[in-house]
């Protein structure tokens, strides 16, 4: 059913939001000078691995000189007393018998423990001096941390810092002269690689697992806010967590921290830290005790084919900017709505989550080049990265798994007076019609389009009142419509694509 436009009430069509991403931050940030490599950061060897045809006879030399890097950690929650305070002397005779204490003036007092917990993780050796890089929820919320060596001695270990954004954690033994293992350049890593797990699974002692790099560059696997996962078919068992992923070269390529099970047990999908982020993450944590975030300021999309030809653009490569935040670095950089960023500090952008923890790699204080396309041509521009707002939003990526389809039927939308910003809770700053109705079963509430939405732009064109939001519908050349629409803080772009719906 269509319906007609009147300024009361219109119809329009949305298809599903494709990722936007507040990059309110986003970088692991540093204070340190950007000429200088973080001093706090174990060296990189950066040799490249050997990949030459043939296999290994043994993988043993490699495991004597790294397994006594790799350490066993306990934790220990100390036992939590729960006082229960009994009656007072005003209380009956009779029912203080129930609390066995009849002398006046006296309260009794219950103590209830709860068990101890205990938990067995692992942990790598990453400076000589007692630096040891694990997961955060190895350490998280224990009240004791001991480190075990190979070599049989034993720790009490102090938290130096925990980020929960990358799962990350240091920890800190008093000791000289530990076996570091030697850390790779991740980013180097390929798919096929052979890796090495090791770790102490189960707690049942150290224990070497062998595979490849099943992938990299994975996310949305864990639910944490900075993922960049080296995905391995190396076995990873509870236990393993914090524990080493090393190339064959016996350097340390990841910290492992996760795997996907249905039974809890290894399935053949391990997911390590990649150690150029975990390396990042304890220069920041030793420095300052916390890791600092850099802030851009965008929300920005992924590109889907449609998006790409209503840009002009010959492939879906880069990101959309689909809003700008006011006086932030990319405003102050010069960045518009409707660019996409194809380049952030000399490294090609792929998607939203890759552009995220690129800026999560800069530091704050640093000015990056930043490679734009605008209009089709190409532009150079330079932002300052600044620490992120207490009061900003973290990232967050909404890309729906659907295809860019809709119709323009179906939505009834409205001018954006006061009492629909009431209802729909629209700050003042933003402009455009309100949706107020989506048919249920409209193609428009498939895509995703929801009441409250504000659409700002139809088709590059401004949109303040529901009469021009007629005049821009009503004889499009095509049936594919380019939507600009505000949503829950920021804006994004949106594709309509009806043209399987035409006649």
């Amino acid at each position: 059913m269509k319906r007609i436009f009147s300024p009361g009430g219109h119809r329009l069509a949305l298809v599903a939001l494709a990722g936007a991403v507040v990059l309110a931050g986003s970088a692991l940030a540093f204070s340190e000078k950007s000429q200088g490599e973080a001093p706090l950061a174990p060296p990189l060897d950066e040799r490249p691995v050997n990949r030459e045809p043939g296999s290994h006879a043994s993988f043993a030399p490699i495991v004597k000189r790294v397994a006594p890097g790799v350490v066993k950690i306990f934790t220990t929650t100390r036992v939590q007393r729960t006082a229960y305070t009994g009656p007072g002397p005003d209380m009956d005779d009779f029912f203080r018998h129930f609390f066995g204490d009849l002398q006046p003036g006296r309260k009794s007092r219950r103590q209830f423990d709860t068990p101890r917990q205990e938990g067995v993780g692992s942990g790598v050796i990453a400076t000589k001096d007692g630096y040891i890089l694990t997961n955060n929820h190895v350490v998280d919320g224990a009240d004791e941390v001991k480190v075990a060596l190979q070599d049989g001695r034993e720790f009490t270990a102090k938290v130096i810092g925990r980020d929960p954004k990358t799962d990350v954690a240091v920890v800190k033994i008093d000791a000289k002269d530990l076996p570091a293992v030697a850390m790779a350049d991740s980013d180097q890593v390929e798919v096929g690689d052979v890796v090495l797990a090791i770790g102490n699974p189960f707690g049942i002692g150290q224990t070497v697992t062998t595979g490849i790099v099943s992938a990299t560059g994975r996310g949305g696997t864990v639910g944490l806010d900075y993922e960049d996962f080296i995905q391995t078919d190396a076995a990873i068992n509870p236990g393993n967590s914090g524990g080493a992923l090393v190339d064959a070269e016996g350097r340390l390529v990841g910290i492992n921290t996760a795997i996907l099970s249905r039974s809890g047990g290894n399935q053949g999908i391990g997911f390590a830290i990649p150690s150029d982020l975990a390396r990042d993450v304890m220069a920041s944590l030793i420095r300052d005790g916390h890791v600092t975030r850099g802030y851009l300021g965008v929300m920005i999309q992924d590109l889907t084919p449609s998006l790409a030809r209503e840009f002009s653009l010959k492939d879906a490569k880069g990101v959309l900017v689909a809003d700008v935040t006011d006086n932030s670095p990319a405003d102050q950089a010069g960045l518009k709505d409707g660019d996409v960023i194809l380049e952030f500090n000399g490294k090609q952008v792929t998607d939203s989550r890759h552009l995220k923890l690129e800026v999560a790699r800069a530091h704050p204080g640093q000015t990056v080049p930043v490679k734009i396309l605008r209009h089709g041509n190409a532009k150079n521009l330079e932002v300052h990265i600044q620490p992120q707002p207490d009061s900003e939003r973290l990232a967050r990526n909404d890309t729906p798994d659907q295809k860019d389809n809709g119709t323009l039927n179906g939505v009834t939308v409205a001018d954006l007076d006061r009492g629909a910003r009431q209802q729909f809770n629209v700050p003042p700053h933003v402009h455009g019609v309100v949706v107020t109705v989506v048919e249920p079963d409209s193609p428009s509430a498939e895509a995703g389009l929801q009441p409250g939405d504000v659409i700002q732009e139809i088709n590059r064109k401004s949109v303040t009142t529901a009469e021009e939001a007629v005049q821009l519908t009503e004889r499009p050349a095509d049936k594919t419509t380019l939507l600009r629409v505000w949503r829950g803080g920021g804006s994004r772009y949106v594709v309509v694509d009806e043209t399987s719906k035409a006649g």
